[in-house]
């Protein structure tokens, strides 16, 4: 064998050979393709600074805004008034006491949530009524039927 051909080996020529404990991958691997830069997706809104704004802060100055594009508003909370009966609202207050006065509160947290103007907070408890008062009215309906013989 001559002498070009003893150096064609990943080990054969002195200058190739790393420390112990490295790895190269194969010496007749071709290096991978370049990546093309990805592009932009085109239907998306790409943030702008607002007209007029310009920028004259140097270069990794950061201002008081933490994440741009949403305002933070400022000052004192908004506090709500409680709740009546004990904070869990009129609605789940007449609710629970359908059960124990025959239904009759179900159809007035009804007529409440048909009829005037509710706290959104509230509205789950008279919805709860509404179900309630329905399905009270349907298995009534029922059973007077089937108490006269007209029934299935």
């Amino acid at each position: 064998m001559s002498e070009e051909g003893k150096g064609r080996g990943v080990t054969g020529n002195q200058q190739n050979q790393l420390p112990y404990g490295t790895f190269q991958g194969v010496a007749n691997y071709y290096p991978p393709a370049p990546q093309p830069q990805p592009q932009p997706v085109v239907g998306f809104p790409q943030p702008v600074p607002p007209p007029g704004y310009h920028h004259h802060l140097p270069y990794g100055y950061q201002t008081g805004q933490v994440v741009q594009g949403y305002a933070v508003v400022e000052g004192t909370p908004i506090r709500e008034p409680r709740l009546p009966c004990c904070g869990i609202g009129m609605g789940w207050f007449l609710f629970l006491f359908g059960f124990f006065f025959g239904g009759i509160p179900w159809y007035i947290g009804t007529f409440i949530l048909l009829c005037a103007r509710v706290d959104y907070r509230e509205k789950p408890g008279y919805i709860a009524c509404t179900i309630a008062s329905t399905l009270c009215a349907i298995a009534v309906l029922l059973g007077v039927t089937r108490a006269h013989g007209h029934g299935w």
